[in-house]
């Protein structure tokens, strides 16, 4: 029976593991941004609002009368210029009164658009109730397009900070870092080299994700010369052995190092073995039919791999026998089960 050639599509990322900073795979404890919410009114709308919808109307009043206008005897106040709205923004790390940020705009009542519309001034809480911003501006929105959300825009450097925001890092006497990504080995190695870069025994592990680091005498008040030092140390992550499987679209991505352990793979017309007396990359029905399979030797292919053979090695072999995606992700599903692949597989 002849194979069918499929088209795969095949990502297979084989990589060194590189030094990287400890920057880029770990956070200081204490140096993140901070989630802002609020809510306000935006005006100047031609036609799109949310017209008489009874909290926007008792929001318009209650921004009037603090404006000093004169609502007696008013009681229809409804406007399709008006939209109420909730602001969201991030407030960083460090923010100084007077910082400007960026701030979202999301419509929440009937409005149709907020193109050419401005937010009047509102304020920004953070999850302890307090007013950390106050936000005004003309709403921005992207090009109009047929299918485009009209009912969301931004406010660029529409978000004024009104408090500080951070505290005192200059003279703290420890310092705590926690990985993006937990790993014992990572962290170890971590403290090897911050160890090694102080010249002592600063930096201590206290879980996979957790280090603290004690200040050395010659940087007692110099947090900030510290931390710069710290981020810049360069340590090679450890990566666990993965398999990422894409059914809807037959991709296929693993990191480096996916071992298969000796095994035996018999799938329709195709026969794959991860064997230690195996000839690497050998592939048997092309050698003038010498060893034959449930079918007639022409007709069914065989490849043999040594053992210690990668995903990866695994993969390419399928690939070139003209396996088609649907079969090699069930494969692979089977391979897992048997435990044969050293490593996790993850089916999106």
């Amino acid at each position: 029976m002849k194979l069918f050639i499929y088209f795969l599509l095949f990502l297979f990322i084989s990589f060194e593991v590189n030094a990287a900073r400890i920057k880029d795979i770990a956070n200081i404890r204490g140096v993140r941004s901070n989630q802002l919410v609020g809510y306000g009114l935006v005006v100047g709308l031609s036609g799109t609002g949310d017209g008489s919808l009874k909290y926007t109307q008792n929001s318009v009043r209650r921004m009037l009368t603090k404006l000093g206008v004169d609502l007696k005897g008013m009681e229809d106040i409804s406007s399709k210029n008006i939209a109420a709205v909730v602001l969201t923004a991030d407030l960083p790390a460090f923010s100084r009164s007077g910082n400007k940020i960026d701030v979202v705009v999301n419509a929440i009542g009937s409005a149709k658009s907020l193109r050419g519309g401005t937010l009047i001034q509102a304020p920004l809480r953070a999850a302890d109730q307090k007013v950390y911003a106050v936000a005004q501006g003309s709403v921005i929105l992207g090009e109009s397009t047929k299918g485009s959300i009209e009912t969301v825009g931004r406010v660029p450097n529409g978000g004024l900070i009104e408090r500080d925001v951070g505290g005192d890092f200059t003279n703290r006497k420890l310092y705590r870092l926690t990985l993006n990504n937990p790993d014992f080995t990572t962290s170890a190695r971590i403290v090897k080299t911050i160890n090694l870069e102080l010249g002592g025994k600063y930096a201590t592990a206290l879980d996979a994700s957790t280090i603290d680091i004690v200040a050395p005498p010659n940087y007692e008040g110099k947090g900030v010369e510290l931390l710069a030092t710290i981020e810049r140390v360069q340590v090679s992550p450890d990566i666990k052995a993965k398999v990422v499987i894409n059914e809807k679209t037959g991709t296929v991505i693993m990191g480096d190092g996916v071992e298969i352990s000796p095994i035996a793979i018999s799938h329709g017309d195709l026969s794959i073995k991860v064997s230690p007396a195996a000839g690497a990359g050998r592939n048997i029905a092309s050698d003038s039919g010498s060893e034959k399979g449930p079918g007639p030797a022409e007709d069914h292919a065989v490849f043999l791999m040594n053992k210690g053979s990668q995903v990866g090695d695994v993969v390419k072999a399928m690939n070139k026998l003209g396996v088609s995606p649907t079969d090699l992700i069930t494969i692979l599903q089977n391979i897992k089960a048997a435990g044969a692949l050293q490593g996790d597989l993850e089916i999106l």
